[in-house]
């Protein structure tokens, strides 16, 4: 992103390039910190010891109609380290989250295991989630979209949950 950001900065005479990282980022693998630390790229929020709930008071003060959006990271993100990442998997996971707020799931993720959707919705979400009607009607719109295995992550919604074997093995090796 940064790489494509950068000419457009210098054809417009833009001296730096922001980005949303805020302190709430901070102790989880991000690995767009490091390349924007690579690209001198400032976040502002983060600078000025913001976290999302100061952001989100600041927004709603304002008035702004998103305060209250759930938070969308990257897409990306939803899928495992080590798995190519590639347009057809990134447009899978954008039906499947779409598919699912159309249903009225708020806050929620798809974790795109190739052939295998992993949902995370919030746990006071997961009975309706599961009740057969609404669980045929999921699996039957996600298998459209071409995942072959439905699953629920008993856990529920969780941020960072693609980073939690990253952090296991990264403790592994330092007891080693």
């Amino acid at each position: 992103m940064f790489t494509h950001l950068e000419p457009l900065a210098k054809e417009h005479q833009l001296e730096h390039i922001a980005y949303g990282v805020n302190t709430d980022d901070d102790g989880d693998f991000r690995p767009g910190q490091r390349a924007a630390r690579e690209f001198q790229v400032r976040g502002p929020l983060k600078e000025a010891g913001m976290g999302k709930k100061e952001i989100r008071a600041i927004a709603r003060l304002l008035g702004m109609p998103v305060w209250d959006k759930p938070a969308m990271a990257c897409f990306s993100s939803r899928i495992p380290y080590g798995s190519k990442v590639d347009v057809a998997s990134l447009q899978m996971v954008y039906r499947a989250e779409k598919l699912l707020h159309e249903l009225g799931f708020k806050q929620l993720r798809v974790r795109h295991h190739d052939k295998i959707a992993r949902i995370e919705v919030e746990r006071s979400e997961i009975p309706r989630l599961v009740e057969e009607e609404m669980s045929r009607t999921v699996t039957s719109g996600l298998r459209k979209i071409g995942y072959t295995y439905v699953t629920v992550d008993l856990l529920g919604y969780r941020t960072g949950s693609m980073n939690e074997s990253f952090f296991k093995k990264k403790k592994q090796a330092e007891a080693q």
